[in-house]
C-alpha cells in the first residue's frame, strides 16, 4: 500500500513543534524565547502560538526566569518505559478536552493492515457517540472517518480496499458508485475536512481530518446529531485547527 503524502496545517505545526522540543531537550538548563527563535528560525507569529500549545499540553514548562524546559508530558512520552500507557492517557485527555470545547463526540481512527480501526474516542451524555450500526471496517465509503483514511492512500490502495468491501447503500445519501467515490476522494483537498452528511447513518453528521504520522495513516473525527448540523462546518474547522496536539502525541 502506498500513501499520498500531503502537507496539512497540523502536520506543518507538528514539524515546527518537534524542532522546538528537540532544542528544549538539548538545553537542559533552559532556553529563552529569543534562543528558540534564533535556533528554529521561526518568526514570533509562529513561535508564540506553538509555545502556548506546548505549555498547555505539558510538553514544555516555563521557569521563573522565563526559560523553557522539558515538561512532564514530554518526559513520559519520550521514555521507553510505559510509553504506550502514557500515550493512551495523553490522547484521552486531549480528546476529552476537544469534546468539551467543540461540543461533539470525537474519535481517532487508523488504517491498519488494510482495515479501518476506531482506536480512541471521547463522548458524553450531551455529546453522544455515533451508533455503529454497520461496522466501520465495512463502511469506509460512507463515513467521514473512512473517506478521510482512503484519501490518504494512493488510487491502487483505494481500489484494493473497495474491492474487499462492498459499497452497500446505508442511507439514501450513500455513494455506491465506485467511480463517483474515487473521483470525490481524488478531488478532496488535504486541508479541508471530509464531511459525512447522513451518508453513514440517518440522524448523524460527521467530519474528519487527517493526522498522518510517518507511514501511519490516521484521522481525527467528530460527530453531531443532525439537529446540530448547522454547527458542523465550524466544528470541523476547529477540529482541523486543533489536530496538532493529537498528531504531536503520535509523533513523539
Amino acid at each position: 500500500m502506498a500513501l499520498k503524502h500531503k502537507a496539512t496545517a497540523p502536520h506543518d505545526s507538528v514539524q515546527s513543534a518537534l524542532r522546538v522540543l528537540e532544542i528544549v531537550s538539548r538545553h537542559g538548563s533552559g532556553v529563552t524565547t529569543a534562543g528558540l527563535a534564533r535556533e528554529t528560525r521561526l518568526p514570533a507569529t509562529r513561535l508564540a502560538p506553538l509555545l502556548r500549545m506546548l505549555r498547555r499540553e505539558g510538553y514544555v514548562e516555563q521557569t521563573a526566569e522565563g526559560t523553557y524546559v522539558t515538561g512532564e508530558s514530554l518526559s513520559r512520552l519520550g521514555s521507553a518505559h510505559r510509553h504506550d500507557e502514557a500515550l493512551r492517557e495523553k490522547l484521552q485527555r486531549t480528546l476529552d478536552g476537544l469534546r468539551d470545547s467543540i461540543g461533539a463526540a470525537v474519535y481517532i481512527s487508523r488504517y491498519v493492515d488494510g482495515e479501518v480501526r476506531l482506536t480512541d474516542f471521547a463522548a458524553g451524555p450531551r455529546t453522544p457517540a455515533v451508533n455503529e450500526w454497520v461496522d466501520f471496517r465495512s463502511s469506509a465509503h460512507a463515513s467521514a472517518i473512512g473517506k478521510s483514511l482512503l484519501t490518504q492512500l494512493d488510487v491502487n490502495g483505494r481500489r484494493d480496499h473497495l474491492s474487499r468491501h462492498k459499497m452497500a447503500r446505508l442511507t439514501s445519501r450513500t455513494i455506491t458508485n465506485e467511480r463517483v467515490l474515487l473521483n470525490r476522494l481524488a478531488a478532496q483537498p488535504a486541508t479541508v475536512p471530509v464531511l459525512d452528511l447522513q451518508e453513514y447513518a440517518v440522524g448523524t453528521v460527521c467530519a474528519a481530518v487527517p493526522i498522518t504520522a510517518g507511514s501511519s495513516v490516521g484521522c481525527l473525527a467528530l460527530s453531531l446529531p443532525v439537529e446540530h448540523a448547522h454547527r458542523l462546518r465550524e466544528a470541523a474547522d476547529t477540529l482541523n485547527r486543533r489536530a496538532a496536539p493529537v498528531l504531536l502525541s503520535l509523533a513523539i
